[in-house]
Formats: C-alpha cells, structure tokens, sequence
C-alpha cells in the first residue's frame, strides 16, 4: 500500500533513463508547448504499465486514462487499485480490510497532467526540459505549491507518445510508471471512475 501510493504520488530512485534507453541519442528536445497540445489533446488513454519503486520492486498492471480528471490504476496480482475522479484520488488496498485511503487530487504530480487545460510554459511550472537518451523529459510541478512534488514526463516517438512518468516527492523517493501498447480514443465509462461504486463493491 505504501510503496503504491510513493510510486505514484511520490519521488522515483529508479534510473528512468535506463528504462528508456533504447532510443538513439541527439534527437531533437520537443518543445513545450508542443508537448502541451499533445498533453491537452489525449481524451482515453488505456495501457498497460510496469511500475519500478524505490526499493527496485516491480508491479504490473492496466491503467486507463480519461482526460480530464480521471485515472484508473489495476494492480491484479493483489487487486490493488488506484481511484481518481471527481477531484479526489481513492489508494483501495487488495490486501487490507479497511476503506480506501482518500485525498484530493490536486495535491498530487498526477493533477498536472490530468487537468482540463495544461499549460507547461506556465511560469515556474517546468523545472527541467531536456534531451535524455533520446527522449524528451520535462520536470513539471505545481508552481503555487511546489511542496506537492514534481513529476517527470518521457516523450518520444514519431508520432509523439507519452512513455513513462516518475513521481517525486518531497522525501527524495522516486516511482516510475512505464507506459506500453498503449491504445488511444474509444469510449469509456465513466463509472469505471466511480470511487464509491467501487467502495460499494467492496462492502465499505
């Protein structure tokens, strides 16, 4: 349950430049307010995921995207789940008993590429931006509330796609999520979203 919420709402130790190291180097850095129209232009996203925590422990799993606002996290190895909707995130523990772990979404990473119009040229927000191993990373955070971590996007491809993300936390962890078969468009529920639909599902 810890190790979930840090991989996604916390600081990445993982080498996510070694995870992504099979692109040819010197390409071009994207800039950002093309990575910005790309962002604001994803509506469903659905893909399956390979997330390495700080300890180097590894978890799989499907997650599904709605922009804006929504994000659906399956960890089916031990049911875990992660809720986003509605301005809150919900952390439901596969393993536990209790009701979920529940707080806004605003005071995560995940919020800044989840909301309805995003803007990385906005001042303060961007930290980094760079060519890594032939990919595009940006270091985003909320530049009213930098305390709430900073996330690290992966861009590349041609077309463009979103590979990887890495949460960072104000702990100095670090979680990336990496991104594959990715399938975009399609249309999805948005009671797949429903965090006390899924609370109800599970007697809480």
């Amino acid at each position: 349950m810890k190790q979930t919420f840090r991989a996604l709402f916390a600081p990445l130790a993982f080498a996510a430049t070694t995870a992504l190291a099979a692109v040819p180097a010197a390409a071009e850095v994207v800039p950002l307010a093309t990575l910005s129209q790309y962002l604001n232009g994803l509506g469903t996203v659905q893909a399956q995921f390979t997330q390495t925590n700080d300890d180097g422990s590894t978890s799989s799993g499907n997650v599904t995207i709605k922009r804006p606002g929504r994000i659906k996290l399956d960890y089916p190895a031990d049911k875990t789940m992660v809720m986003g909707s509605g301005g809150q995130v919900a952390i439901f523990d596969g393993k536990s008993n209790e009701a979920p772990t529940r707080f806004p979404m605003a005071t995560t990473p995940l919020n800044l590429i989840l909301a309805r119009d995003i803007d990385l040229t906005t001042s303060r927000m961007v930290t980094a931006h760079q060519e890594v191993n032939g990919d595009t990373m940006v270091r985003a955070q909320d530049p009213d509330h930098p305390e709430y971590g900073s996330i690290d996007l992966y861009f590349g491809g041609n077309p463009l796609v979103l590979k990887a993300w890495v949460v960072n936390d104000d702990a100095g962890g670090a979680t990336t999520v990496q991104l594959t078969q990715m399938s975009l468009g399609g249309s999805v529920s948005d009671r797949l979203f429903n965090i006390r639909a899924e609370m109800s599902a599970r007697g809480f």
